[in-house]
């Protein structure tokens, strides 16, 4: 009897050491054990067996990537800003011994690493550029907390500023000084329009004045060689040209008088015999300058196809 209950008390004492014996580690997951208060081993994920009793599991180590929030906090710029400021971090283990054995509370020792990296690198920063250089600040954050928690097994992934807020005040006058930088950029194109405006129209001017003074160019030289023909018409005898030149001279000047803008009324005939003397002259140069025609010969009219030539019998009985 005694012996029964001696067998049956060792195989439920050997099933007792059996079961606790073994651990399954989840995917994901490491397990620091610890053999009499001592670090033993690190257990990867699956079926694993430890030494019953003088064994034991120390700590299950998330190997996954872990999210921290960075609370807001208060941080004072280098040109005496008060600015808030929260974020995000992102790490993961990588060697679960020294992230059990090297830091007590691993998430909250990262979190306040984090929050007093963010007061150094924003408090040696002016507002400016703090609000204009995130990706700098963020990859300097990054860089300072991933060397201070390399030495606890930890690869700090990503770390990123989720908010910079301003106070009330700084934020209006930012507001006035873009709208003011807005005007002042508009005011400067309006000026540089203005600028090639009046540029385009000088320009413009100009090219008209040498048109012009190239036409007046080019009048006075068909003047003077007009002139230069009639004086060698009259050196050769001949008074025609020297009329029309004057008759001509005579007509533009009767033209102008005619339309100026105070003239308001013109009696007529004024010295016609001048304009008929004029208009003679320039007959005559026409007919000295047109070519006399030929009378064309007569030719004999066109004989009929059907007609009948006369014969020489009927001609002489005639």
């Amino acid at each position: 009897m005694e012996l029964g209950i001696l067998v049956i008390a060792a195989f439920v004492l050997v099933v007792i050491l059996a079961i606790t014996s073994v651990r399954i580690v989840p995917q994901g997951f490491n397990f620091i054990v610890e053999r009499l208060g001592r670090y033993q081993e690190t257990l990867l994920p699956g079926f694993n067996v430890i030494f019953p009793v003088i064994s034991s599991v120390r700590a299950k180590v998330d190997m996954r990537e872990t999210v921290v929030d960075v609370p807001s906090q208060s941080v004072i710029t280098k040109d005496n800003a008060a600015v808030t400021a929260d974020g995000v971090l992102y790490f993961q283990v990588l060697d679960p011994m020294k992230a059990t054995y090297e830091v007590n509370d691993l998430q909250r020792a990262i979190q306040t690493l984090a929050m007093t990296t963010t007061r150094t690198v924003m408090g040696s920063m002016d507002l400016d550029e703090l609000l204009s250089q995130r990706e700098a600040i963020n990859a300097s954050l990054l860089r300072a907390v991933d060397e201070a928690t390399a030495s606890w097994g930890v690869r700090v992934t990503r770390i990123e500023l989720r908010d910079i807020t301003p106070p009330e005040d700084i934020v209006q006058a930012m507001g006035r000084q873009l709208k003011a930088e807005r005007l002042r950029r508009a005011q400067i194109l309006e000026a540089d329009a203005e600028k090639e405006s009046q540029i385009r129209i000088a320009q413009g001017k100009l090219e008209a004045a040498k048109l012009e003074a190239e036409a007046r160019e080019r009048l006075a030289e068909a003047e003077a060689k007009a002139t230069r023909l009639v004086s060698e018409a009259v050196a050769q005898g001949s008074n025609q040209a020297l009329g029309y030149f004057l008759g001509q001279k005579y007509m533009e000047a009767l033209k102008a008088f005619a339309a100026s803008p105070n003239q308001k009324t013109m009696i007529l005939p004024v010295e016609l015999a001048g304009v008929a003397g004029a208009l003679a002259g320039l007959g005559d140069l026409v007919r000295d300058a047109t070519p006399p025609r030929t009378p064309a010969a007569s030719q004999p009219p066109p004989r009929n196809p059907w007609s009948v030539p006369p014969t020489s019998s009927s001609a002489d009985g005639e």
